[in-house]
């Protein structure tokens, strides 16, 4: 209902200084007091990064990427690739103590033609998966039912981070 509610309740003018970048990832800073976008980050590292997708495929859907624009995991320096993988399982840890998961999906869409939405700027998927997650609301209706909003999920992956 939340998302009903709020849907003719957006403010005339963005709350946000322009300019802004293109990109929605790179938006967001290691540095909280400088971020514009930040309300959905679960934790920030020096070099990389990990936020709820605002488009979930299932519950506790995660994104890990890197501050830095970069388009492909071959970009990545060494720092960022050990970081980003750190995370990733940090956030495996974190939503199996949280969320007891029976599954994950792991992955990178590298290039628009992959399925990547936002390829230019690399990030990796951490997808906690259910015996019978696509029932029919997903199959027939065409629709995915969410049982939390993204901000509390937020909050509660947050307050259970285990590095």
């Amino acid at each position: 209902m939340a998302y009903v509610r709020a849907a003719g309740d957006e403010e005339e003018e963005p709350a946000h200084a322009d300019p802004r970048p293109a990109c929605p990832f790179c938006r967001i800073t290691p540095d909280a007091s400088t971020s514009s976008d930040d309300e959905l980050v679960v934790v920030r590292g020096e070099c990389a990064y990990v936020v709820v997708n605002l488009y979930p495929y299932n519950p506790g859907h995660l994104m890990v990427l890197p501050y830095r624009h970069v388009p492909d995991l071959l970009d990545l320096d060494d720092q960022e690739n050990a970081e980003i993988n750190a995370l990733t399982r940090a956030s495996l840890r974190t939503i199996r103590a949280v969320s007891q998961p029976h599954a994950f999906n792991v992955g990178l869409n590298l290039g628009g033609a992959a399925g990547g939405s936002l390829s230019g700027h690399l990030h990796q998927h951490v997808v906690p998966r259910w015996s019978g997650d696509a029932n029919f609301m997903t199959v027939i209706g065409g629709t995915k039912t969410l049982p939390q909003l993204l901000g509390d999920t937020r909050d509660l992956l947050a307050s259970a981070w285990r590095p």
